[in-house]
């Protein structure tokens, strides 16, 4: 049998394990990155494990996520963050370079090559051929650390492309049509494989808004395979020596296929409040907006704020709606200045922000009290703008720039003539924001401010364990509602005494002071809980406050990744009927923990509240179970590699 991309690549870098799906397999990784948001913690783990500089081929740290300074907290991060990446043998891209994704995948991004990083749309790498996986920053220092990424073996899904992409139909609609037929659980375990005659028609910029937002789907990651697309994008980038052809064998298996004719797609848009809630764009025309953003990991390239340009020129932002936009990196705005493509977004009134992450998070931007605000970014849960009440659609470059021009959600095949694209065959380089490490770190002084605090490490797995249940809450909870983002809170995210103060503050503000006062309890959730970003303080803040075990109906892949690594138990219901009779303030005792875990026996719940007993499952590999009992994977790596 013929080999896949994916098998291709992993196959090539496996240490353990064989790729069955839902085996458990291990996984060399290449290559890692972190954010700032979620980096300092990731370099406090890695300096607990003891190790004097990472064992990657590379390892990157970006600051694009905590850039707003309203305050010394952002500002001592990025010190931190440039001191510990000198020391440890780490490449630092400064504020202003850029988006993560947008820059590693212009710079770093190669073929065939393992990605790890702590940040879910980690994927993006995939549109340049690469395996890339978000996980947890304590994964990623462990991987830097030279421990390989363990992950369930996922199915491999093809989703072979036909045809070509009509005029004012982009990228972003192949994903939002995929989420529209698959919903956000529809990739969970799985790897979106795109094959086909279709592919060929896709730059890699649009292969890269695709396998971004394959992150919506709950995938694994997306991958396309690498070819002379791709050959032409890293000459562009004066990395030619970096391509290598892969392709799927034409005998290759796949354990699905998903048809797609990209000429039969037109412009999507995905409405409040999740980015599965997919409707033409011709069928909610006419709606208000007041406030347009363009830009994030999602569409932020040159060929993405070129076509802008172009579709601004001339033209004015319409009055009640305004327009900002970011770039995804320092060398696409300076490309755009040195073109002149820069001059007619400004002139037609777009506010033009930092090359960051920005908006997305809630760091900036935030619409006004009930808006409707059209972004090109990859979630719109509630809240995330910053405005809880506002409603963010999700749209195309081409969608957003109608909505801007016309101050209404707008079909943009209605604009006229598409505007002709043709970008430089060669790039501009100019690597003066990446700081290199020195050959040798061991004497550079790590520069620690007030905002960098402790490392909880949670103790080895108690066998009697009691207590509250602190919460119950319903379906697709995201790590948005369980650890905010935000200007206010991301700023914190290496002070997890004050951040945990702000554990499932928008869905229920009491919440960390309930936890303080009874020493701790538990979570009680429903389906694909802890969906969304990778950010493992939606684990580590309700660990820090006593949180033993989460009982779900299912798991987010990375969600679930992270409480073992925090030592928390994800339990699920035996018979998902019985989510019905266990409530919040429930009093739960849980015996005979360590001996069932190491047996890999199931669990008993005893609801001393309502006199029951509740049947409980955990679905954890061996490595997973010794985690638990050893309390966490910084205990258990430490504990592996002595």
């Amino acid at each position: 049998m013929g080999k896949t991309v994916a098998h291709k690549i992993l196959g090539s870098h496996l240490v353990s394990g064989k790729l069955d799906p839902g085996n458990e397999i291990a996984v060399k990784i290449d290559q890692t990155l972190t954010q700032d948001a979620t980096g300092t913690m990731a370099y406090l783990q890695f300096e607990a494990l003891g190790m004097p500089r990472v064992k990657t081929d590379l390892s990157v740290s970006y600051v694009d996520h905590n850039t707003l300074q309203t305050g010394y907290e952002n500002a001592d991060d990025h010190r931190f963050l440039r001191t510990v990446a000198a020391r440890y043998g780490i490449v630092y891209s400064r504020p202003g370079n850029g988006i993560c994704h947008q820059v590693n995948l212009e710079r770093f991004g190669v073929p065939g090559r393992t990605l790890l990083g702590s940040d879910s749309h980690t994927p993006t790498g995939g549109g340049i051929g690469m395996i890339a996986i978000g996980a947890g920053g304590l994964d990623v220092a462990a991987a830097m650390g030279g421990y390989p990424f363990y992950l369930p073996a996922p199915k491999i899904v093809l989703v072979n492309l036909k045809g070509r992409l009509p005029d004012w139909v982009a990228a972003k609609d192949v994903i939002l049509e995929l989420l529209r037929r698959l919903s956000v659980k529809g990739g969970v375990g799985k790897i979106m494989e795109y094959g086909g005659e279709g592919v060929k028609n896709l730059s890699i910029p649009e292969r890269a808004t695709i396998t971004n937002m394959g992150a919506e789907l709950g995938a694994t990651t997306s991958v396309f395979p690498s070819d002379e697309v791709t050959r032409a994008y890293l000459e562009a980038e004066d990395r030619g020596s970096d391509w290598k052809e892969i392709a799927a064998d034409s005998d290759a298996e796949y354990d699905e296929v998903i048809d797609l004719d990209l000429s039969a797609l037109e412009p999507l848009i995905a409405q409040p409040h999740s980015p599965d809630n997919v409707v033409k764009v011709s069928e909610i025309e006419g709606t208000k907006v007041d406030q347009v953003v363009i830009g994030s990991c999602t569409n932020s390239s040159l060929y993405d704020m070129t076509l802008l340009a172009e579709m601004l020129s001339g033209k004015t932002v319409k009055v009640g709606s305004s327009l900002s936009v970011g770039m995804g990196s320092k060398q696409v705005l300076e490309m755009l200045a040195r073109s002149g493509a820069l001059a007619k977004i400004a002139s037609a009134g777009a506010r033009i922000i930092e090359s960051a992450c920005g908006a997305c998070i809630g760091m900036g931007q935030a619409p006004p009290s009930g808006a409707n605000t059209v972004r090109t970014f990859n979630r719109n849960f509630e809240g995330r703008s910053g405005t809880k009440d506002a409603k963010i659609y999700l749209g195309s470059i081409e969608t957003a720039a109608a909505a801007a021009l016309n101050g209404v959600i707008t079909d943009p095949r209605k604009l006229g003539k598409h505007p002709v694209i043709n970008l430089p065959e060669r790039f501009l380089i100019n690597d003066n924001m990446l700081v290199m490490p020195p050959e040798d770190g061991s004497k550079v002084e790590i520069i620690r401010g007030p905002n960098i605090g402790m490392l909880p490490v949670p103790d080895p797995l108690a066998d009697t364990i009691e207590g509250t249940v602190l919460l119950k809450v319903e379906d697709n909870i995201t790590t948005d509602h369980i650890m905010p983002a935000g200007a206010k809170i991301l700023p914190l995210r290496s002070n997890i005494p004050a951040i945990s103060e702000h554990v499932f503050e928008v869905v229920d503000p009491t919440f960390a002071d309930r936890a303080k006062q009874a020493g701790g309890g538990f979570i009680v959730g429903g389906e694909n809980y802890g969906q969304g970003s990778s950010r493992e303080h939606a684990a580590l803040a309700p660990m820090y406050l006593g949180v033993k075990w989460v009982l779900a109906k299912s798991f987010a892949r990375i969600h679930k990744a992270n409480l073992v690594n925090f030592g928390i138990i994800p339990l699920t219901f035996a018979d998902a009927g019985d989510y019905g009779k266990i409530e919040s303030g429930d009093s739960i005792r849980l015996e005979g923990v360590r001996k069932s875990i190491e047996a890999n026996e199931p669990l008993v719940l005893k609801n001393e509240t309502k006199g029951t007993e509740i049947k409980v499952a955990y679905d954890l590999s061996d490595r997973q179970r010794e985690t638990l009992l050893d309390g966490g994977l910084l205990n258990h790596v430490k504990k592996s590699v002595g």
